[in-house]
This record gives structure tokens, sequence and C-alpha cells, in this order.
């Protein structure tokens, strides 16, 4: 007679998880519509998309222009946030690729649009989005059933925590971990800000230092649009060390993502306390 397996002590499954992840990357919610979650799906697709494509209307496809001529290849945008949405970033590149060119090969440039700064955020806030969404439907797929009062989950752990580094720990009752992430990570970027005498917040300069910064979150979005984009009128003299301790501390978010994540994770599929123990009953 066939075991029932949710009383055999092994998982139970709504799908593959590694499929669940690979659709989402290539089309958000994808993932979420095979295991049976349309609202998820479509939210998601709605939200990640619709930012991806608000994105490209208002920087007119032309992000990877910023790279110049000897750094452009297939696979330049691999090391940029955009990548997190796959299929987005495969339209925009068989769309619009690096921009007009001339008979000769050589670009043709052109000037941005006043709200390019604003539309290359929106893409790569929408590849991040992605990332976390790919989680969650990797999650979705392995426990499709969630036992309540387990705190945040990873995903919202996660997402918590690159919108403000050390904000999933806290959110978890980690508080004296997620105020030394903040402290620590934010401290970093405001050296190298500093150093940088804020050209470091600009990815035109600084295309895929940018991308590392921008792990950062909040943060670095809102020294951006404060300080960031100023004209350069002389030598920095410490421009490089600032670039790339601010880049750092992005990618050190990432490790803080990594921790909140797993944290949750680990609360979450950890096997439930015998009912005798849960009651208090003595042998």
């Amino acid at each position: 007679m066939a075991q029932d397996p949710s009383k055999s002590g092994k998982p139970v499954r709504a799908g593959e998880p590694n499929l669940a992840l690979l659709l989402t990357w290539l089309v958000p919610g994808a993932g979420h519509m095979y295991l049976g979650r349309p609202l998820i799906a479509v939210i998601g697709f709605v939200l990640i998309e619709g930012l991806y494509g608000l994105g490209v209307l208002l920087s007119d496809g032309m992000f990877l222009e910023y790279l110049p001529l000897e750094m452009r290849s297939r696979f330049a945008g691999a090391l940029t946030p955009e990548i997190g949405n796959l299929g987005a970033l495969i339209y925009q590149l068989k769309t619009y690729g690096y921009g007009l060119v001339a008979a000769g090969g050589q670009p043709l440039p052109r000037a941005w649009p006043a709200t390019m700064d604003i539309g290359t955020t929106l893409t790569a806030v929408s590849g991040i989005l992605n990332i976390f969404l790919m989680s969650r439907a990797h999650l979705d797929a392995r426990q499709p059933v969630r036992p309540a009062g387990r705190g945040p989950g990873p995903t919202v752990a996660a997402f918590a925590s690159w919108i403000v580094p050390g904000g999933g720990q806290i959110l978890q009752g980690r508080v004296s971990r997620g105020v030394a992430f903040f402290v620590l990570l934010v401290s970093l970027l405001a050296l190298g800000t500093w150093l940088a005498e804020g050209s470091n917040l600009d990815r035109e300069r600084h295309f895929y230092y940018w991308s590392g910064q921008f792990m950062i979150g909040l943060p670095a979005i809102v020294a951006e649009y404060v300080h960031g984009h100023s004209p350069i009128t002389g030598d920095i003299q410490y421009a490089d060390a600032g670039v790339v301790i601010a880049s750092v501390a992005g990618l050190l978010n990432v490790l803080g993502m990594l921790d909140a994540y797993s944290h949750s994770e680990d609360r979450l599929l950890a096997p439930d306390e015998p009912e005798e123990r849960e009651m208090g009953v003595t042998a």
C-alpha cells in the first residue's frame, strides 16, 4: 500500500525547484504559474516587467551605451543588476543593443534623455526584484505549505536587507546583528563616496562598480539622487579607492542578504517539535 508522502517524513513539493527558478529568471512570474500560483505570478510579472518597461521608456533603451566601445560585447550585461530579469535584458539587447551605428561600424553618439538616470535605476531595480521572486519560486516549490509563527520568510528577510542593510536581521529579532550590518556597510559607502567626492554615484562613469554599489540598496540610491552626477572639475586624488570601497560595501551586503535568507530558511524548514514536547508532557 502506498504511503502518504505527507506522513512519511519526506517533504512534499509543488514542483521542481530549479525549473521554477529558471522559468522565473526568463519571465517573471512564470515559475509561480508553473507551481499553480497564478496570483503571485501575475503580480510579479506586472510589477517587475512594468518597472523594466518604464525604465527602458525613460532611458530610451540606452543604458548599455554607457559602456565605452572596447567594453561592449554580447555578454556585457552579465555583470549588471538587469541580469536578474534575463528575458527583458535579452529583449533590450536585441531591440536596442548599443545604439545607432554608422556605416563604418562606429557608434553614433546621441544625447541622454533627461530621465536617463531614473530609467536606468528602474531597470536595475527590476532585475533585483526578480532575483527575490526567483528565490521565492524556488522555496515555494520546495515547501508549498508554510508553518505559522516562524518569523519573516526568507525572501522577505533578504529583501529587507537589500532595502536597508541589516533590515532583515532586525525583522528576525537579531537587532544587534542588524545594527552592526547597517553601521559598518553604510559607513563603508559613506567613506567611499567621500574619498571619490561623489564620482562613484554615477553609472555612466563607473558602469560595473556602480552595479556592485547598487547591492547596498536604498542608501546608494538616495545618495545618488542627493549627491550624485556632479561635474568633475579637477583631479580626485583618491577616486579609485573610493569607487572600490563603495562597491565593496554593496557586495558585502550580498552576504548580509544571504545571512538573513539562510536564517529564515533554517527556521522555516526546521522539523516540527514532537507533540509531547509542545504540550510539556513527560514520560
